[in-house]
């Protein structure tokens, strides 16, 4: 596979890199997994997770993943920081230059930011989220749970469910998907789709009971109060009634299908308690495999080793 320069956007893959990370992963979930030991792997090197935007679940993924492969972490967060004193982006990018970092993992509110970051550091970039863009390492993630339960995922068939305006998971989501050759379906209210969603390249409904009992994976996106600024859909009980899965859209789906959510979830609104506590729910394997598969990306930025050269367990 071709070396990764940046991870900014899942556009900045091909479909042999996304396949070279998921087995990458594959090799350091065992790692993963582990409580307390690490491997010597990223002995050396530090990681900085500059989050300017407040995300403590992913934060602390990309911390473990890094410290798991014996890199030095250093957690940079806007509040109480230079950023909240006024400094500029780009200064606080040459100061972390200065400080000789050798990653950059950059969370923030702004779309474009960890594109902008990478134009002043020459040090490998991973986003960790920004603004309604991209989220790459979320769509890896559940790529390869989807992987880890259905096998080959050409051919295969997933419903993106509810929230899709204001997701930079579904818009990753949809590109990692195509790039292994699966089929997408978007579901939600039409206020909540995209202009121009068609352009995607994915099938588009509002009929979320006629796709269920042929998708292999239902994934269910959380609605984003705090995007938005004006009502989009008339309560969260009318929500739940249409866009909603519960035990009876449940029992839609066929046996071997899976249900998945990125977190955190609204219980009651995109998805009842009862449905994200069944055995049919992947949600919490999603997290483990976020190490492993924010472990996976680390080491092919920082290693140069695009063969993927075995990492011991």
């Amino acid at each position: 596979m071709k070396p990764l320069g940046n991870l900014i956007s899942m556009e900045d893959l091909d479909g042999d890199q996304v396949v070279g990370i998921l087995d990458t992963a594959e090799q350091l979930l065992p790692i993963a997994e582990r409580r307390r030991n690490s491997v010597p792997t990223l002995r050396g090197k530090a990681v900085c997770n500059l989050f300017l935007e407040d995300s403590t679940r992913t934060r602390i993924s990309f911390d473990l993943a890094a410290k798991r492969l014996s890199a030095e972490v250093i957690n940079f967060s806007a509040k109480g920081s230079s950023v909240s004193k006024g400094e500029s982006f780009k200064d606080t990018a040459l100061t972390l230059d200065a400080m000789g970092v050798d990653c950059v993992v950059v969370r923030s509110g702004s779309s474009g930011a960890p594109l902008q970051l990478s134009r002043y550091l020459e040090v490998p970039i991973l986003n960790a989220g920004d603004g309604w863009h991209q989220h790459p390492t979320q769509a890896l993630l559940d790529v390869f749970t989807m992987r880890r339960h259905l096998g080959d995922l050409a051919g295969r068939h997933v419903v993106v469910v509810g929230d899709v305006l204001h997701s930079r998971v579904a818009r990753s989501e949809v590109q990692a998907l195509k790039l292994l050759g699966a089929r997408v379906t978007l579901v939600g209210p039409p206020t909540l789709l995209p202009p121009q969603v068609e352009r995607w390249g994915v099938k588009v409904t509002g009929d979320l009971d006629a796709v269920l009992p042929d998708a292999d994976v239902v994934y269910l996106l959380r609605v984003q109060r705090e995007r938005m600024h004006r009502a989009f859909f008339p309560t969260s009980r009318e929500y739940s009634r249409i866009w909603g899965v519960d035990v009876a859209r449940l029992d839609l789906l066929p046996e071997h299908a899976i249900v998945m959510h990125p977190g955190p979830m609204n219980r009651g609104v995109e998805i009842t308690a009862d449905v994200a506590d069944s055995d049919r729910a992947v949600i919490v394997e999603q997290v483990t495999n976020g190490i492993a598969v924010r472990m996976a990306c680390l080491y092919l930025l920082l290693s140069g080793d695009a063969e993927g050269t075995e990492v011991s367990a």
